[in-house]
């Protein structure tokens, strides 16, 4: 029996079920029941305290002997047998404690999200500049952040010795000419003064006036808001220094993080309203562009990604803000949440048997809504279940010793649905090629053992066409590690090549006739060569027990040690 608060076994008081359950009658029922002939022990008429539903009595106008009320007539049905999930009350009884029950349909399960998160500025337009030639700053043409710039625009001018050297010697093969500067000479300088940051209108400029200089202008990647500047006039800085952060703010990334329960009604496409609290009323509406595919390991939840369009620059960089997300699942079995309890963690819902009868079903459950719960077995359409009450009557349940036996009582399974996520078995035909293939590939082996190239090019026909037909099956394992040795196996010049163009092919094969256990089945074994000329670790296949090496052949015979059958 499960503990209770005391108020709960209060409201268990005003519950008479005592007159549905035998083993509560008073020695004085019982032994009016013993005298009954057998044709009249189906309705025995007991009488009990509405109050206290332990004081029975057989007799009429028997008062109750704590409260002093008259008993009441119940109708107890003693040939029935007793069932520990089933509570009976009298209408009496259920107009007190008030139970209702609402009738299971299918109909669409809402759930609306509330989640908040933090505007962000779209990464895809987001730039840092960096210094690209040491040097001083000379001037700050954009000073503050916030600033609004222009693609191309200057933000600062750097005075830099080594772009001066670098315009010189540009300058000084321009000015020498083709025959005596060779092209290639003065392409590599002019792509020295690109990689410096010069623009090729500068370079032009620099090409018609041919006067070097030693300003380096800075200039906006793309248009946007200055969010960070990280120099001042007169400062020196070197190579890759930071100077500038820009981000484009005429659109905005709103992200949220998504707990795991929520991903399972989270999906591209879907609509969400997204308020700030810097524009009071208003809300903003797109959709969910982006699902992170990895979870966070310490909070366990999933980057959520909103794209806002932000024209009049009315969201702002890194503020809060809240969300809806109002989803709905179509054509759903639904249960109300109010009738769902727990029972060591398993779900159950009191199921109305009519006739004031009321039995503990266990369920299995889905998705949870707003005020509904997807239902996937334990109850069907038509069903009516209690919504008010159902922990007053689980509680009387208990302590009328008629505890919820989920585990051996629940007519439907209540683990969760198993779903096969590993590889499907092989068919008989898809074996049967499968088998075709391994044994062609076990005599190409034996001819590569005894160097007998004509006997490999004559079988190698034989492996393709095997080769080809497995592939054709389609078996899932085809797609993953046997598709890139397609067109791959040659018959020459000589054996060398064969050999290095089998090993891949034969390890690969011998890896799926391992894994499919064909050696516990088939007549056929498996050798792995510590030494193999290419993977170092190849494996290949024999008809024979007897070791004898295909990668290396009269060479080292006997290279190699046999792979133990794994067991299915």
């Amino acid at each position: 029996m499960h503990a209770k608060q005391p108020l709960l076994f209060a409201l268990t008081t005003l519950i008479a079920v005592g007159g549905a359950l035998p083993n509560h009658h008073s020695q004085a029922s019982q032994t009016h029941d013993a005298n009954q002939p057998p044709a009249h022990r189906h309705k025995i008429q007991v009488y009990q305290c509405p109050m206290h539903p332990w004081i029975k009595s057989d007799q009429p106008g028997d008062h109750c002997t704590i409260c002093g009320m008259e008993l009441v007539a119940v109708a107890s049905d003693q040939g029935a047998a007793v069932d520990p999930n089933l509570v009976r009350l009298t209408d009496s009884q259920s107009a007190v404690i008030g139970v209702q029950t609402s009738e299971i349909t299918r109909g669409a399960l809402n759930r609306t999200l509330r989640v908040s998160g933090i505007i962000e500025d779209d990464d895809t337009r987001h730039r840092i500049l960096a210094a690209r030639v040491p040097g001083r700053i000379e001037k700050l043409q954009v000073n503050y952040v916030g600033a609004e710039v222009e693609a191309g625009a200057p933000l600062a001018t750097v005075f830099s010795p080594e772009m001066l050297t670098a315009q010189r010697q540009y300058v000084e093969r321009i000015k020498a000419g083709a025959v005596a500067t060779p092209l290639s000479e003065r392409a590599s300088a002019r792509e020295r003064l690109l990689e410096l940051g010069l623009t090729e209108e500068e370079i032009r400029i620099l090409e018609a006036t041919l006067k070097p200089t030693a300003m380096v202008n800075i200039r906006a990647p793309l248009s946007g808001t200055v969010i960070s500047r990280a120099v001042y006039e007169g400062q020196y800085v070197k190579t890759n220094d930071p100077l500038f952060e820009i981000g484009d703010f005429s659109r905005m990334w709103f992200v949220f993080d998504a707990y795991e329960p929520d991903l399972a009604w989270l999906r591209l496409g879907q609509t969400v309203e997204v308020s700030v609290p810097s524009q009071p009323g208003q809300v903003l509406t797109a959709t969910i562009s982006f699902i992170d595919p990895s979870l966070n390991e310490q909070t366990h939840t999933a980057r959520v990604r909103v794209t806002l369009e932000n024209p009049e620059r009315q969201l702002r960089y890194r503020q809060t803000a809240q969300a809806v997300v109002t989803v709905t699942a179509p054509d759903t079995l639904l249960v109300p949440r109010a009738a769902v309890l727990q029972h060591s963690g398993r779900p159950i819902v009191y199921l109305d048997q009519g006739d004031q009868g009321y039995r503990a079903q266990a369920i299995r459950l889905g998705r949870v809504g707003d005020r509904q719960v997807e239902v996937l077995s334990g109850l069907s359409a038509g069903d009516r279940v209690v919504t008010q009450a159902a922990l007053i009557l689980d509680s009387q349940a208990q302590l009328a010793h008629a505890a919820v036996d989920v585990a051996a009582a629940a007519p439907v399974p209540v683990l969760p649905a198993t779903v096969a996520a590993d590889t499907p078995p092989h068919s008989e035909t898809a074996y049967a090629l499968l088998r075709a293939l391994v044994f062609a590939a076990a005599d190409a082996a034996t001819a590569l053992a005894a160097d007998d190239l004509p006997g490999y090019q004559q079988n190698l026909p034989i492996l393709r066409s095997a080769f080809a037909a497995y592939l054709a099956s389609g078996t899932p394992a085809t797609r993953r590690e046997l598709t890139a040795f397609t067109d791959t196996l040659v018959d020459g010049p000589d054996l060398d090549a064969a050999r290095r163009a089998f090993e891949p092919f034969s390890t690969a094969v011998a890896d799926l006739a391992r894994a499919e256990h064909l050696p516990q089945r088939e007549e056929i074994w498996i050798y792995q060569c510590p030494m193999s000329p290419v993977l170092g670790t190849g494996r290949w296949l024999s008809r024979s027990h007897e070791l004898r090496n295909p990668f290396f052949g009269s060479a080292m015979p006997r290279c190699g040690n046999e792979i133990k059958p794994t067991v299915p």
